[in-house]
């Protein structure tokens, strides 16, 4: 029974009883182990085996971004109409196939190419693979399942970066290719794992969207995401909260680098706080965000936390001396901002994926969460260029338009999302009968 009384079932009872969310968190393993090993070296690799300049590099990343954009976009609406499991293994194929290819690139044209049609088959996949997971898991358990296979990506991620350091050890064309090839061949065995996931279940759409016993019908006159004001505004705001993830990943190291005492060796143990946070953490604190109220809640909490987080980055860039004791000082600053960041970049996330899923009808979740993870996608491409514009070149200031930007994007979501709320509390509709969340999937949980 999946009606608003049920207890809650725990996560390790429904791992063990649910062989479709085993299969795709192996699927979600083996694909990160693949990219995290991949992606530590493609830049380098294209850089100092290759001898594309770095500002060429950058430049053919930011075109295949670009293509991403595009792909989240219509893969989703393509997983309203086909298929999610061939589409997945299709594009597994596909980007398994284009991460081989990069032993071919040698100049611009060949790294737009090959870059964009990994891109493509990544985002347009990420799209793809929300929609089986709208489809596949009732409101409640959804939010939970995507916290676990974020959890899952981290551990992937982090294994295959500590694989990457052996080629970065050997240091020749040969040992990173060796390397890249073998990351490929882990999505081509994805392929085939994704082709074990249940039809019933990640293709089938039901005719009404239910979420924790209710059905609801939001937005009857066709039904789609460009129409849905509240959703576009939410898909707007959570992609500018996103660039978050940029800041992290770009700005923070150039600001330790450049603008504080810490030794520089510290980029590496901060980025492993995040990785910490997200793998222990990221699960338990999703936890009230499977209501589109719960989520609206938690996301003002990520945004004073990201409003914090920003404030200590700048704070650690104050400190000066040469001694011990400004430089243990500062890296004490950067570490707590680091541990603010996590908490705000996991319950932005929980958030989100609430807010995606549950105001999705899900005829439409396909669509819906295309056009959300649009959003994101808009966001990655440009947050290279917004965190050096600010943080890096102004400083302090930088910084504070960057906490004003987050702030305001996290309250004015959580602001939308209540309205959200209380429009689907008021909106016509009727009560569905115990489990028929299950029975519209056709097939039952494990």
């Amino acid at each position: 029974m999946h009606g608003t009384t049920a207890p809650r079932v725990p996560l390790s009872t429904l791992v063990r009883d649910d062989r479709a969310l085993r299969r795709l968190l192996v699927v979600t393993f083996v694909d990160t182990l693949g990219r995290g090993a991949f992606f530590t070296l493609t830049t380098l690799y294209l850089t100092t085996i290759v001898g594309i300049a770095p500002v060429v590099v950058g430049l053919g990343l930011t075109i295949a971004g670009a293509v991403g954009v595009a792909s989240s976009l219509v893969f989703g609406h393509l997983a309203d109409r086909f298929s999610s499991r061939r589409m997945l293994a299709w594009l597994h194929v596909v980007q398994g196939l284009a991460l081989v290819g990069y032993v071919l690139v040698h100049d611009l044209p060949t790294l737009v190419l090959t870059a964009s049609v990994v891109t493509l088959a990544q985002q347009g996949g990420g799209s793809v693979r929300s929609a089986a997971v709208g489809r596949a898991f009732p409101g409640e358990e959804r939010v939970r399942v995507r916290a676990t296979m974020r959890t899952v990506t981290n551990v992937g991620i982090g294994l295959g970066t500590a694989v990457a350091a052996i080629p970065l050890a050997v240091g020749t064309g040969e040992a990173y290719r060796v390397t890249m090839v073998a990351a490929g061949v882990l999505f081509l065995a994805s392929a085939v794992l994704v082709l074990g996931l249940p039809a019933a279940r990640v293709d089938a759409a039901p005719a009404e969207r239910t979420d924790t016993g209710t059905v609801v019908v939001r937005n009857p006159e066709g039904r789609s995401p460009y129409r849905d004001v509240q959703f576009l505004t939410i898909t707007v705001l959570t992609g500018v909260f996103g660039i978050q993830f940029g800041l992290f990943e770009v700005a923070v190291p150039l600001w330790v680098v450049q603008h504080t005492v810490a030794p520089d060796v510290l980029v590496s143990p901060l980025l492993l706080v995040n990785t910490l946070a997200v793998v222990l953490l990221q699960v338990r604190m999703s936890r009230g965000t499977d209501t589109v109220g719960g989520a609206a809640r938690v996301m003002r909490y990520a945004g004073w936390l990201m409003a914090l987080a920003c404030g200590l980055w700048a704070a650690a860039g104050w400190v000066r001396g040469d001694d011990w004791v400004p430089i243990v000082f500062a890296a004490g600053i950067l570490v707590v901002a680091a541990i603010a960041h996590s908490l705000a970049e996991i319950t932005s996330s929980a958030a989100g994926w609430a807010l995606s899923f549950e105001l999705a009808p899900a005829d439409r979740v396909g669509a819906y969460q295309g056009v959300y993870g649009t959003g994101f996608a808009i966001g990655a491409m440009v947050a290279p260029t917004v965190v050096t514009v600010t943080a890096i070149d102004l400083g302090t200031p930088g910084w504070a338009v960057l906490a004003v930007v987050f702030l305001s994007a996290a309250l004015g979501t959580a602001h939308v999302a209540r309205r959200a709320a209380v429009t689907d509390a008021g909106a016509p509709g009727r009560t569905a009968p115990p489990g028929s969340a299950q029975a519209a999937q056709g097939e039952p949980l494990g």
